[in-house]
Formats: C-alpha cells, sequence, structure tokens
C-alpha cells in the first residue's frame, strides 16, 4: 500500500482494483526491474560441477 498509495500517487480506488501482476509491473515501471529470480537447483548444480571446491581451501 505504502508504495501504491505514496510512492506511485494511486487513489485508493485505483490501488485495490490492481491485480498483483498490474502493481507488480507499476513498480518495476516506477522504480526499475526488482530481485532477479532465484537461482534454479538445477543451475547450482552446473555451477558446482563448473567451479568445485577444493578440499583444503583454509590452509
Amino acid at each position: 500500500m505504502q508504495q501504491g498509495l505514496g510512492a506511485l500517487k494511486m487513489s485508493s480506488d485505483d490501488f485495490w482494483s490492481l491485480t498483483p501482476i498490474e502493481l507488480e509491473c507499476a513498480l518495476a515501471g516506477a522504480f526499475g526491474p526488482g530481485m532477479p529470480p532465484a537461482m534454479q537447483r538445477h543451475e547450482l548444480g552446473r555451477l558446482l560441477k563448473q567451479y568445485p571446491d577444493k578440499e583444503n581451501q583454509c590452509r
């Protein structure tokens, strides 16, 4: 509500008529994209294979 009513200066009627996706798009249009999507398990597995931990790294 704070972002919609305050930052975007929407009326309460306009704010409450939005779907969550519409609000997300309005906020992204005003402030840029939000956080990138979380890494998926298969992406982490690929990175672990590409950059394996080495034993005894703290020595």
